[in-house]
C-alpha cells in the first residue's frame, strides 16, 4: 500500500505538500523538504510588487527554480502572490521555462477601499486566471480566501474557467496590536487544527462540484488532521506550519500516520477514503446544511448546560 496521488494531473507519492514557506526560500531547504517525503513542494511566494519593482527578486526566484527542480523527485510548484492584474504573465511564462510544474496563484486581496465591489473582487480572480493560462502552458491553482461573499460561486466560476485546481485557504491578513508599543504587530503565527475546520468544510462542500483537484490548507499538525481533510474530499493535504513547527522530516511522520489509519480500518488504499464525508450531491443542499448548524448550536447548548 503506497500514498500515490494526483493533483493538478500530476502524479504525487504522497497527498502531503509542502505550502508556501520559509523552508522552500532556498536549494538546500528545498532538498530537505523532498528527502523529508512530501509529495510536492509550494514555493515561497514571490509578490507581484517584487515582479514589477525588484528585478533581482525576480532572476532569483527564478535561478532558484531553475537550479532547484532537477535536484529533486518531487514537483516544484511557484507561488505568485498579488492582487492585481498585472505583471502575472510574463512571470508566469518564465517560471515554466526555468522548471516549475505547475502554478499557484494566491491572489491576496486585504482590506484596503472598503467601497470595492465584491464583483469586482472576484472578477480579479477570474482575470488574473485567465491571463496567467494564456501564457503558459502549466497547471495553474487558485488560492482563495475565505472571506469572499460567495467562496462557492467563485470556486465554480474558476474552475469553469480553466484552474486545474483550488487551494482552499489561505490565511488572511490579520495583524495583532502591541500594546506595549501601541502599534500593530505583524509577527506572524503557526496554524493550529482548530483552524483547519473552515477549511474542511468548504472542501466538503465543493467535492464533486468541481473538476479540478482540491487542496486542503491549514491547521495541519497530525496524521489525523491530514485523514480529516481526506475524508471531507481533498485530493492533498498542504501544510506549512507543521513543517516549521516539526521540521521537513514530519511529513514522512504524516506519511506514515495516515497509512496506518487506512490499514488499521480496512480499507484498501487513500483513493477508498477520499470524500467519504464530503457534502453529499443532490438534494436540498441549504436545508442539509442548515439542519447540520442547528444541530450543532444545540448540541453545544446542552454540553455547556450540563457542566
Amino acid at each position: 500500500m503506497d500514498l500515490m496521488t494526483r493533483y493538478l494531473g500530476l502524479p504525487l507519492r504522497s497527498p502531503i505538500v509542502a505550502a508556501a514557506s520559509p523552508l522552500s526560500t532556498w536549494v538546500d531547504g528545498i532538498r530537505a523538504l523532498a528527502d523529508g517525503g512530501v509529495g510536492a513542494i509550494v514555493l515561497s511566494s514571490i509578490f507581484a510588487e517584487q515582479i514589477r519593482s525588484e528585478p533581482e527578486v525576480r532572476a532569483a526566484y527564478l535561478r532558484l527554480v531553475e537550479q532547484a527542480s532537477p535536484l529533486v523527485d518531487v514537483p516544484l510548484i511557484a507561488s505568485l502572490n498579488g492582487s492585481t492584474r498585472g505583471t502575472w504573465p510574463s512571470f508566469a511564462a518564465e517560471v515554466e521555462q526555468a522548471g516549475a510544474a505547475a502554478i499557484e496563484l494566491n491572489v491576496h486581496i486585504p482590506p484596503g477601499d472598503v467601497r470595492t465591489h465584491a464583483r469586482d473582487v472576484e472578477q480579479r480572480h477570474l482575470d488574473v486566471l485567465s491571463r496567467v493560462r494564456a501564457s503558459t502552458s502549466l497547471p495553474v491553482a487558485v488560492k482563495l480566501s475565505p472571506y469572499l461573499s460567495s467562496v462557492g460561486e467563485l470556486a465554480t466560476a474558476l474552475d469553469s474557467a480553466g484552474a486545474a485546481g483550488l487551494v482552499v485557504f489561505n490565511r488572511f491578513f490579520q495583524p495583532d496590536i502591541d500594546l506595549d508599543l501601541l502599534a500593530l504587530s505583524t509577527q506572524p503565527h503557526l496554524s493550529t487544527p482548530d483552524e483547519a475546520r473552515l477549511s474542511r468544510t468548504w472542501v466538503s462542500a465543493l467535492r464533486g462540484r468541481v473538476q479540478g483537484s482540491l487542496a486542503g490548507n491549514t491547521g495541519v499538525d497530525t496524521a489525523e488532521d491530514v485523514v480529516k481533510y481526506l475524508l471531507a474530499g481533498a485530493d492533498v493535504v498542504m501544510t506549512a506550519s507543521a513543517l516549521l513547527r516539526h521540521g521537513p522530516g514530519h511529513a514522512q511522520v504524516l506519511g506514515d500516520g495516515v497509512l496506518a489509519w487506512i490499514k488499521a480500518r480496512g480499507f484498501e488504499d487513500v483513493d477508498a477514503i477520499r470524500g467519504l464525508l464530503a457534502t453529499p450531491l443532490g438534494g436540498d443542499q441549504l436545508a442539509r446544511a442548515r439542519a447540520g448548524y442547528v444541530a450543532m448550536i444545540q448540541q453545544g447548548a446542552r454540553a455547556y448546560l450540563t457542566e
